[in-house]
């Protein structure tokens, strides 16, 4: 996973897995989910992020917690 911020187009950039997106969907709010070929998600792009707060002024710094994720914390299809 990669994590690029772009001062000049505000936006930041979550880099799934390097594939090439074959689609694209923009959410409400700013937010575009590219996905590859298989239907699964390769990138997150958040726009005008210095303005939502996701990025501010100097450096940028990320902490990837990895822990379990109860079964129960998933959306289940259909349900």
């Amino acid at each position: 996973m990669r994590i690029r911020y772009d001062p000049d187009a505000d936006i930041l950039l979550v880099v799934l897995r390097d594939l090439p997106p074959v689609d694209a969907i923009e959410e409400p709010g700013g937010v575009i989910i590219s996905y590859g070929e298989d239907g699964e998600a390769v990138s997150v792009e958040f726009l005008h992020a210095s303005v939502r707060r996701l990025v501010g002024t100097g450096e940028l710094s990320v902490t990837l917690q990895t822990e379990r994720v109860p079964e129960s914390a998933y959306a289940t299809v259909g349900a």
